[in-house]
């Protein structure tokens, strides 16, 4: 759904309430000055914002001076749903479940199913489940409502198309979005260290924290052209297991595009008690092996809580 009521202030107020956050959290300068220099231009446009995306220009909306591919998603966005993940993960409240819960036909319940059962993290994630029959296996999930799915993560999504043309390409050539393994190694590495020395900025997030507590570290940090964000787990399986001060989710972002990582202590098999990154295992045994497993070692980390 479109929220043409959102007026050009309004976007501008989200852009500079992003880069207060991430300036307030040590991020790199020049990305504060980026949202700073958006939220500005926004304010001092004539036409609405909110009717571009309502027409799916979105060659429009990247050519605005200072807007370019990456905010102009964040706009997008927010027009569409509402809300900004970004913004949300800034501030500690955003879960995966949450996530999924914006889009037509997911309630809570089909939403945790997803995450549980799936191991999906973002609406992109989602999109290609629905479109490659992973979806279509869990439970709730039909073919109709599969089908409306797909047709609500376009509009969500696909501003002009272009994961449209992407989802044409077979999987094994597709381009592959992600840093290098030792990259996310060596981010979890130096967040747990500083989370450890308590030399990074709190925040208190309003998932399962009935005392508003400011204690989950938020870190970040620009390596290789890569924007990386890091924090623990903050879900209710990492909770229930009680891993919020061992999994860390590592959110990236470069030339506009956006995913993420949880790193994680193996607790069983040949990576026992090595950082590991969710889905790369493999690679991650190799990369042990030809640095004789002398890298990143894990981190004993006891300030944070680790129960509901």
């Amino acid at each position: 759904m479109i929220y043409q009521s959102i007026s050009n202030r309004q976007i501008s107020q989200l852009l500079n309430e992003i880069a207060n956050l991430l300036e307030v959290q040590g991020a790199n300068p020049h990305r504060i000055r980026a949202y700073r220099r958006a939220a500005g231009t926004v304010l001092q446009r004539e036409g609405l914002l909110s009717d571009i995306v309502a027409r799916g220009d979105g060659v429009a909306l990247e050519s605005i001076p200072g807007i370019g591919e990456g905010l102009s998603r964040t706009i997008e966005e927010y027009v569409k749903t509402g809300k900004s993940q970004l913004l949300q993960r800034l501030m500690g409240e955003v879960t995966p479940e949450e996530v999924f819960e914006q889009v037509p036909g997911i309630g809570p319940e089909l939403a945790q199913r997803i995450v549980v059962e799936l191991g999906l993290r973002t609406l992109e994630d989602l999109e290609q489940a629905a479109h490659d029959g992973r979806l279509k296996q869990v439970g709730g999930f039909g073919k109709k409502r599969v089908e409306a799915i797909q047709t609500s993560l376009a509009g969500m999504l696909s501003g002009y198309a272009r994961r449209s043309a992407m989802r044409a390409i077979p999987a094994e050539s597709r381009p592959v979005f992600r840093p290098a393994l030792d990259l996310l190694l060596a981010v979890d590495s130096a967040y747990r260290q500083k989370a450890e020395a308590g030399e990074l900025k709190k925040i208190a997030p309003k998932r399962f924290n009935p005392k508003n507590e400011t204690w989950l570290p938020i870190y970040h940090i620009d390596m290789d052209e890569w924007a990386f964000t890091a924090l623990f787990s903050n879900t209710a399986r990492a909770h229930q297991l009680h891993k919020t001060n061992d999994w860390v989710v590592i959110f990236y972002e470069k030339d506009g595009r956006e995913d993420q990582a949880t790193v994680v202590t193996e607790t069983s098999g040949p990576l026992v008690g090595k950082r590991v990154v969710r889905g790369r295992e493999e690679e991650c045994k190799r990369f042990y092996e030809s640095h004789l497993g002398k890298y990143f070692p894990v981190v004993s980390l006891t300030r944070v809580p680790t129960q509901l």
